[in-house]
C-alpha cells in the first residue's frame, strides 16, 4: 500500500512540474533577453508575489556591481534621483534580441559620474571609444591620467603618475607648479638656478634636498666637513658670506648667564659642532664632585642657574609632590636625601622618617597628618566624634584623655560602659544589672536615666507598681552582660502559691497583677475561702474530664446519623428523577 502511495505522489509531482513550467509561459508578457534566458522559468528570480516594488532589489542581487554603486552613491546608478525603478530604463520581455541598455551618448550627462568631462576632454575629437572600449563595461573605463596619457609623459615617469599636480584637464601645455609646495622651497638664489642643474637628466623624483648634495665642494673648502652637513644651521640661501647662527633658537642649548662668555672652543673642542654634550655634569663634573660627590645626580640644573653655582632657585613646593611646611622648611636637604637623589626614590609618607616617633606603635597607621601637623608633633588635630567609632557625648566631653587612654596605644582602650565605671556600679548595684549600662544610663549624668520597664516583656501593673521604685526586690543576683530575670509568677511567687504548684508557675491565666483574689475563668473567690483536700480537688478535676468527653462522643454520633439520613434521601430523590416521578 505504500509502494502504490509513493508512486501516485512522484507522478502527480512529474505532471504537476510541466504544468507550472507551462502557466509561467502562458503569463509572460514577452520572451526575456538572452541574458536572461537563463532565468526565465525561475519568475521569482526578479517577481516578487503581490509586491512590484520589490523587483529594483531584486535586480540589485544579481547586478551586485550596480548594487553596490547605489548602496555608496557613486557612479551613474549611484546619483540617480531616490526611488526610480530598474525597468523604467532596462524593461524587459521585449524579445530575445532586445536592447535594454542603449541610451542616446549625445543627451548622456558624464557628469553624473565619477569622472566629470572637464577642458579638453570636451573636444570633439575626443569620442566616447578613446576610453570606453568595444569589449569592456562602462564602468571599466579608466580615471587616471597616467591610464590614457603615459605615452604623452615626457618625464619617463620620474614625476609618477599623478599629472593633475601640474597639468590641467584644459591642454598638457598648460602647466602650474608650484616648486613651494615640495619639500624644498625655492629661496633666495635658488630662484635663479635652471632646473636640470639640480634635476639632471630630467629627474624630478628622488631629488636631494640637503645642501652638501650640491655644495659639497664649497664646505670641503671652507669647513672640510667638520661642522656636518646641515648648512643651513649657520648660512642661509642668499649667500654664503652671509651667517645668522642663533645658538639659542637653532640649537637646543640656549647661551645663559655665564655661558654667553665662554669661548666656542671650551665646549666645541677640535671644532667638532655634532654630539656636543649638554649635560651640566659633563663640563662641571670636577665642580659637582667637590660639592655633592655625585649624589645628587647630574641634573645640575634642578636647583643651579646660569648666572652663579651659589644662586640655587629650586622651589621644593612647586618642583616636587612634596610641599615643605612647618619644621621641614629647617631641615637641610641631606637629612631626608642621604642616597643618590634620583635612584633612591623618598616615600612621602611620615612614618617612613619618624618611626621611631611613633608612639602608637603602628596602630593608627601611617598616616600621621590626619592628627599631626608640620608645626609640632605636640600640636593635634583630632576629632573623636569624627574619627572614632566612640563620639564624646554629654559627660564625656569633659572628661581628659589619660582618663580612657592611659598609654598612646589609643586603640587597647575599650569602649563598654563597664570597663571605666565597674567602681561605680560596684557602690550602687554590685552588677545586679548586668554589665551593659547604657541600658538604664546615659552620658549625661548617671542620675538621670530614661529606662521605662513597661518597654520590655514584663510590664509592672498592680502591686508591681508600687515595688517599681525598689528595683532590688526582684533583681537580687548579680548579672553578667545584660539582665535575664524570669517573667513566670511561679519563679517570685512559688511561696504563695495555695494550689502547691498543681496549675504551674503561669498564675497570670487564671489570677491579675492586681490582686490575687481576682480569679478569671468564671472561678468565684468563695471557694477559695476555705481550702479544699488536695484528693478532692483532683477526682473532681477527672470527673469533669469524663463528662466533657462523654458530651463529644455523643454528638460525634449523633452528627453520623444526620449524615446517614441525607444520604438515604438523596438516594430516593435520585430514584425519583430515574423514574420520572418529577
Amino acid at each position: 500500500m505504500k509502494t502504490i502511495t509513493r508512486t501516485l505522489v512522484i507522478a502527480c509531482l512529474l505532471v504537476a512540474c510541466p504544468m507550472q513550467a507551462h502557466a509561467n509561459k502562458l503569463l509572460m508578457p514577452g520572451d526575456v533577453i538572452k541574458s536572461h534566458a537563463k532565468e526565465e522559468e525561475n519568475c521569482e528570480k526578479c517577481h516578487k508575489k503581490f509586491d512590484k516594488a520589490a523587483q529594483s532589489g531584486l535586480c540589485a542581487d544579481c547586478h551586485k556591481e550596480i548594487g553596490k554603486d547605489i548602496n555608496e552613491k557613486k557612479g551613474f546608478h549611484g546619483r540617480m534621483e531616490a526611488g526610480k525603478e530598474c525597468k523604467e530604463c532596462h524593461p524587459d520581455h521585449k524579445g530575445r534580441n532586445a536592447k535594454v541598455a542603449e541610451f542616446d551618448h549625445g543627451k548622456f550627462d558624464h557628469d553624473k559620474t565619477d569622472f566629470a568631462l572637464k577642458g579638453g576632454h570636451l573636444k570633439e575629437k575626443v569620442k566616447c571609444t578613446d576610453c570606453h572600449k568595444a569589449d569592456k563595461k562602462f564602468r571599466e573605463a579608466p580615471s587616471y591620467c597616467n591610464d590614457c596619457h603615459k605615452k604623452d609623459d615626457k618625464h619617463k615617469g620620474g614625476l609618477g603618475t599623478d599629472c593633475a599636480k601640474c597639468h590641467s584637464a584644459k591642454d598638457w601645455k598648460t602647466a602650474v607648479f608650484d616648486h613651494d609646495k615640495t619639500k624644498f622651497k625655492l629661496s633666495g638664489k635658488h630662484v635663479d638656478v635652471k632646473c636640470a642643474k639640480c634635476h639632471i637628466d630630467n629627474k624630478f623624483k628622488d631629488t636631494p634636498i640637503a645642501c652638501k648634495a650640491c655644495h659639497k665642494k664649497d664646505d670641503d673648502k671652507a669647513h672640510k666637513g667638520k661642522l656636518g652637513p646641515k648648512c643651513e644651521s649657520c648660512h642661509t640661501a642668499k649667500g654664503w658670506k652671509e651667517v645668522l647662527f642663533d645658538h639659542d633658537k637653532k640649537t637646543k642649548f640656549p647661551l645663559l648667564g655665564k655661558h654667553q662668555d665662554v669661548k666656542c672652543d671650551k665646549c666645541h673642542i677640535n671644532k667638532k659642532y655634532k654630539d656636543t654634550p649638554k649635560v651640566c655634569s659633563s663640563c662641571h663634573k670636577k665642580d659637582d664632585d667637590k660639592a655633592h660627590k655625585g649624589k645628587f645626580g647630574p641634573k645640575c640644573e634642578t636647583c643651579h642657574a646660569e648666572k652663579d653655582w651659589k644662586e640655587i632657585l629650586f622651589d621644593h613646593d612647586k618642583k616636587t609632590k612634596y610641599p615643605l611646611l612647618g619644621k621641614h622648611q629647617k631641615i637641610k636637604c641631606v637629612d631626608c636625601h642621604k642616597g643618590d637623589l634620583y635612584k633612591d626614590k623618598l616615600k612621602s609618607d611620615c612614618l617612613s622618617c619618624h618611626e621611631k616617633d611613633d608612639k602608637h606603635k603602628g596602630q593608627e597607621g601611617k598616616k600621621c597628618e590626619t592628627c599631626h601637623k608640620e608645626e609640632a608633633w605636640n600640636k593635634t588635630t583630632f576629632d573623636h566624634g569624627k574619627m572614632s567609632t566612640f563620639p564624646l557625648l554629654g559627660r564625656h566631653a569633659l572628661v581628659a584623655c589619660k582618663k580612657c587612654h592611659a598609654a598612646p596605644t589609643f586603640k587597647d582602650a575599650k569602649s563598654d560602659c563597664w570597663s571605666c565605671h565597674e567602681k561605680d556600679d560596684g557602690k550602687v548595684h554590685k552588677r545586679k544589672f548586668g554589665s551593659e549600662c547604657q541600658t538604664c544610663h546615659n552620658t549625661r549624668d548617671w542620675k538621670a536615666w530614661d529606662f521605662d520597664h513597661n518597654k520590655t516583656r514584663f510590664r509592672l501593673d498592680g502591686p508591681h507598681k508600687k515595688i517599681g521604685s525598689n528595683c532590688y526586690a526582684c533583681h537580687k543576683l548579680p548579672m553578667d552582660k545584660k539582665v535575664l530575670a524570669p517573667t513566670a509568677c511561679g519563679s517570685c511567687h512559688d511561696r504563695d502559691d495555695v494550689h502547691n504548684g498543681s496549675f504551674g508557675d503561669r498564675c497570670e491565666r487564671c489570677h491579675d497583677g492586681n490582686d490575687w483574689k481576682h480569679v478569671k475563668m468564671g472561678v468565684t473567690a468563695s471557694r477559695f475561702k476555705k481550702q479544699e483536700p488536695r484528693q478532692k480537688v483532683v477526682h473532681r478535676q477527672v470527673a469533669k474530664k469524663k463528662v466533657a468527653h462523654k458530651k463529644v462522643a455523643e454528638q460525634k454520633v449523633a452528627k453520623k446519623k444526620k449524615t446517614q439520613k441525607s444520604e438515604e434521601s438523596m438516594s430516593v430523590f435520585e430514584k425519583m428523577i430515574n423514574w420520572g416521578g418529577f
